[in-house]
């Protein structure tokens, strides 16, 4: 699967959200470069470093400290001072208030809602990353319980096609499903 020069540059320790998915999470929650952003489960930090170079600010939240260290090394690469990273568990809560933006790319992501609601501006955009289903299901249910409102779940397929001279056809190869998306807009209107 093609991956973008910039990314490359990039290290890798736990799992990454993709370009094909970052670029979803971007288009569909409509951040911009006034937008203040909290990515929960900072992993290698590739979701937080895309989000910090086309928005305001970012906070990064990770219970891992040796995750925190390699996201630390890709912000350095990057030469971003919008990202900051903290080490938490954030179904404990998120500092950050009226915030346009929350992801949320951790085990049992529907036990964050709650702090995901209490940091959202009314409005603001709620992006769950689940590898799973039965973790969507879950996830909904609570996002309803909040009073989410818009609520849709996406998945991006992405086929890399081969141009050759014999014919062009979608190549066998690539990564197929990564992960759902479930966007929700916190009640309100928007700010």
């Amino acid at each position: 699967m093609f991956v973008p020069r910039r990314y490359r540059k990039l290290a890798r320790g736990p799992q990454v959200i993709l370009p094909k998915d970052i670029g979803l999470i971007i288009a569909y929650s409509g951040v911009g470069k006034e937008s203040v952003c909290v990515d929960a489960g900072t992993g290698s930090g590739w979701l937080a470093v895309s989000l910090a170079r086309l928005c305001k600010s970012v906070v990064s939240y990770d219970v891992r400290e040796d995750f925190l260290g390699i996201a630390n090394e890709n912000i350095k690469r990057q030469g971003l001072d919008n990202l900051k990273l903290v080490l938490g568990d954030v179904t404990k809560g998120i500092k950050e208030r009226d915030v346009d933006l929350v992801t949320l790319d951790m085990p049992n992501a529907e036990k964050a809602v709650r702090s995901a609601n209490a940091a959202l501006r009314p409005g603001g955009c709620i992006v769950g990353y689940l590898p799973h289903m039965e973790q969507v299901k879950a996830f909904v249910e609570r996002l309803n319980r909040y009073g989410f409102e818009d609520t849709v779940t996406l998945e991006a397929i992405v086929r890399d096609m081969l141009v050759r001279a014999e014919g062009v056809r979608p190549s066998t190869k690539g990564v197929w499903h990564t992960g759902y998306l479930v966007f929700a807009h916190k009640a309100g209107q928007p700010g």
